[in-house]
């Protein structure tokens, strides 16, 4: 199972999206706060419709808790900034996609932190800042999953 780990995410629609995506995906989803809505958001139960209760979530009160909690062997970081493309990874189950806020993304401090195996892109054309989170999230999960021969699909 891969671990989806949004650092201290704005917009409840995109949490909502990737509460379904690690849903019909088989992920477990952790935030880590502050977030930037509550929890009972209606705009989040709207995205997230009736997955709520199919997903693995998780709330952190801090980086430090998730990595407590997870114990990850492998981090990949996700930004613009990435060295490596996230089709040029061997995902492995367990692995932890860990992803930035809407609206600059992660903190240098956190693409900096110990835990990170490595940072990672999703190539773009040139003078674009960034992809929506859940569209960036639901890519890199994919191609994780497909690389596991979508395990546990129908």
């Amino acid at each position: 199972m891969f671990r989806i780990l949004f650092h201290t995410p704005e917009i409840p629609g995109n949490t909502g999206a990737a509460i379904r995506l690690a849903a019909v995906a088989g992920a477990e989803l952790h935030l880590v706060e502050p977030l930037g809505f509550s929890l009972e958001d209606s705009k989040l139960k709207r995205a997230g419709l009736d997955y709520h209760d199919l997903t693995v979530l998780h709330v952190h009160s801090s980086l430090e808790t998730a990595w407590a909690a997870l114990q990850p062997e492998r981090v990949f970081a996700y930004t613009s900034e990435g060295d490596v493309s996230y089709t040029g990874i061997a995902y492995e189950p367990g692995d932890v996609l860990l992803f930035g806020r809407e609206s600059d993304g992660l903190p240098e401090d956190v693409k900096q932190d110990p835990h990170i195996t490595a940072r990672v892109r999703v190539p773009m054309l040139p003078a674009r800042r960034s992809l929506n989170l859940a569209n960036t999230a639901s890519i890199v999960l994919y191609e994780a999953w497909r690389q596991q021969g979508f395990a546990g699909a129908q």
